[in-house]
């Protein structure tokens, strides 16, 4: 298995997908119960080959990376050949950016001494997509790009 496994609840969210998984490979309903039963260690691997079809068909789509707390946001943007981070740090712990008022605070104290700023870049390994779940599995999640956007504006300005 080259990703995790989907939770019980993403099998459900996806359950038609699924249902046309087994149909592709000629596998009825009557058919995957009996498979479940009889044959288990098959259902595994079943399973696990619909979660990375899954994984691999979102990594690919995705195109921007967001990882929150309290203190820190790191906004990644997922071009073709690199991964370009913009990364901010507050230094007051009074802080929150992660609510709405500490947000607030930020977009009116981007310039003050009590917020850092960093920007990098990183090529992707062999595989691209392996790197962007890693960040996943680190707490990232997948974002359509609009905060890293709007502060790399900020930043231009």
């Amino acid at each position: 298995m080259k990703y995790t496994r989907l939770t019980k609840e993403q099998f459900e969210e996806l359950h038609q997908e699924f249902i046309n998984f087994l149909a592709t490979q000629s596998i009825t309903g009557d058919e995957w119960k009996k498979i479940k039963e009889t044959q288990p260690e098959v259902a595994e691997q079943e399973l696990d080959v619909f979660s990375d079809l899954i994984w691999e068909g979102a990594l690919s789509k995705a195109n921007y990376l967001q990882n929150s707390s309290a203190q820190q946001l790191f906004l990644f943007e997922l071009a073709s050949s690199e991964m370009r981070l913009l990364a901010i740090k507050v230094s007051d712990l009074a802080v929150d950016i992660t609510t709405e008022v500490g947000f607030q605070w930020l977009q009116e104290n981007f310039s003050s001494d009590s917020v850092e700023l960093f920007t990098a870049t990183k090529a992707y390994s062999e595989e691209k997509n392996k790197d962007v779940f890693d960040l996943i599995q680190q707490g990232a999640e997948i974002t359509d790009g609009r905060l890293y956007k709007h502060f790399s504006e900020m930043l231009e300005d």
